[in-house]
């Protein structure tokens, strides 16, 4: 963690849509985010209704000029810089739920919008990233800090870092919402018939795509949608009552899948929160007075090795290769 982070007190989030959907939770906000593997018709349409697109991608700097579209100064809706490192995933976030008419949401975060009314975009940035409550939801997802290696002599690596950005429709144009922008870049207006906001919002990811090397895994993608499980209850109920078994097993078969997900997440978001260092001693420990550290520690650097050398015959780069 640099100096920097120390004093902004964000830490850094996982793009996870695990991650995403307890942020949201925890707002009193009801969406959810899932992951996205294809912009094809069939797999969004899985996903309606669609409120916006969430796009990760690794931040080289920018241009003064947006490389597509155009910057918009006078964007009516919410937007807010980020001003402090760290804090971009909930700043997306916050730039999304912002600009959903009617979008239920805690008290807290109502009154946090409220404040905010008519600020400026640097101005809300810092509003928003001084809120201690806001924070502390941000860096509960967050895994504890609890090791440094700062002080030790180490080489220094050079680390990769990576952007959260909005892509979603306000007042019948697509707009990107880069809190590290200016302003919000209009990407055109959109047909409302077909797919709407989604078939304009695809060209303009898919070409952002395009610009990388084929294979790239620098980016992912999520969707921020309506929390699907309440429909489906209702829906499961109401075939159940008129004896439609058939489509209530097929309805049944999805709305465990859902449930299962959030299992899932709720386990992975529990180990985040877990701090190991405890465990990771007491097993050290016990090796050391069993005698068994030492052959654990040449295996360790054994399989260190080999992903290394593997890591090398793919063109990969390291991290710390000694």
């Amino acid at each position: 963690m640099s100096a920097d982070d120390e004093q902004s007190g964000w830490q850094l989030t996982e793009s996870d849509p695990g991650v995403f959907t307890e942020l949201l939770k925890s707002l009193g906000v009801p969406l959810v985010v899932d992951d996205l593997y294809s912009l094809d018709s069939a797999s969004l349409a899985d996903l309606q209704p669609l409120h916006a697109f969430i796009f990760l991608f690794k931040w080289v700097g920018s241009s003064s000029e947006p490389a597509d579209g155009q910057y918009d100064p006078d964007f009516p809706g919410f937007f807010a810089h980020q001003v402090v490192n760290n804090a971009c995933a909930t700043l997306a976030v916050m730039n999304a739920i912002g600009n959903i008419p009617g979008l239920q949401m805690g008290s807290q975060l109502s009154d946090l919008m409220s404040f905010t009314t008519g600020m400026d975009p640097q101005t809300r940035g810092m509003a928003i990233t001084s809120s201690d409550w806001l924070r502390e939801a941000h860096n509960a997802l967050s895994p504890p800090a609890a090791i440094s290696l700062d002080g030790l002599g180490l080489p220094k690596t050079s680390e990769d870092a990576y952007h959260f950005i909005v892509y979603m429709p306000y007042m019948g144009c697509v707009y990107e919402l880069d809190g590290l922008k200016h302003s919000p870049v209009s990407h055109g207006s959109y047909q409302e018939s077909g797919e709407g906001w989604v078939a304009k919002a695809r060209e303009v990811i898919e070409a952002r795509i395009a610009t990388y090397p084929a294979g790239a895994l620098e980016f992912s993608l999520l969707a921020l949608r309506e929390d699907p499980i309440p429909k489906l209850q209702t829906q499961l109920a109401e075939l159940q009552s008129t004896g439609r078994q058939v489509d209530a097993a097929e309805l049944l078969d999805k709305l465990t899948t859902e449930n299962a997900k959030r299992e899932r997440w709720a386990f992975e978001n529990s180990l985040r929160r877990h701090n190991y260092v405890s465990l990771i001693h007491a097993l050290l420990a016990a090796l050391a007075k069993s005698g068994k550290l030492e052959a654990a520690k040449d295996g360790a650097k054994q399989a260190m090795q080999e992903r290394v050398r593997k890591r090398k015959d793919k063109g990969e780069s390291t991290m710390d290769e000694d």
